[in-house]
């Protein structure tokens, strides 16, 4: 069994996480209604995918 001969500093240790970057969301335009929205999901403005209607947008009271 490989066995370390020393203790590993935490310097060393912390390199392993130093690389990672949290990046931005990937956005794309709604065909429908041409708001920004992310990608590969339901626009939350019209509630359309891929030219289907998914979610059912409720209706505004007018006062």
């Amino acid at each position: 069994m490989a066995v370390p001969k020393s203790k590993q500093s935490k310097s060393r240790t912390n390199k392993r996480f130093a690389n990672y970057k949290a990046t931005a969301a990937t956005l794309a335009e709604c065909p429908q209604c041409h708001e920004l929205k992310e990608a590969h999901k339901v626009c939350k403005n019209c509630g359309y995918y891929k030219g289907v209607e998914v979610v059912a947008q409720k209706e505004e009271a007018q006062n």
